[in-house]
């Protein structure tokens, strides 16, 4: 089944860093972006270091840039952002399950092989 005729379904991953704080933390600067994330509607989740973010390409990019636009806006010049963004045209992704999918796989797998060693 593909899925070109309509927009990609992005699976994505990002670390925002603020530079230039003069602090350890970026917690405070990290809570701004979640606020965001939440108000955007799409599925996220933060891990220890970087956000699983997911939906329609164009919103998840937007959510990205809306971040990056609101760090700055609490004083912050200077962002590095790492993204990495995964689609996939060859079978449909259920809304809003993309990063659990790909975790159960490999607990799926690895059950498996707990079991062949009893």
């Amino acid at each position: 089944m593909s899925n070109t005729s309509k927009e990609l379904y992005a699976v994505a991953d990002f670390c925002l860093i603020p530079m230039g704080t003069n602090e350890p933390s970026v917690a405070q600067y990290i809570a701004v972006c979640h606020d965001i994330l939440e108000k955007s509607g799409l599925k996220f989740e933060l891990h220890g270091y970087g956000t699983n973010l997911e939906g329609p390409w164009s919103e998840v990019t937007k959510a990205i840039y809306d971040c990056h636009a609101a760090v700055h806006a609490n004083g912050v010049s200077r962002i590095a952002t790492d993204i990495r963004i995964g689609t996939r045209t060859d079978r449909e992704i259920v809304s809003g399950e993309g990063n659990k999918g790909k975790v159960k796989r490999v607990q799926e797998i690895l059950q498996r092989k707990g079991d062949d060693a009893i």
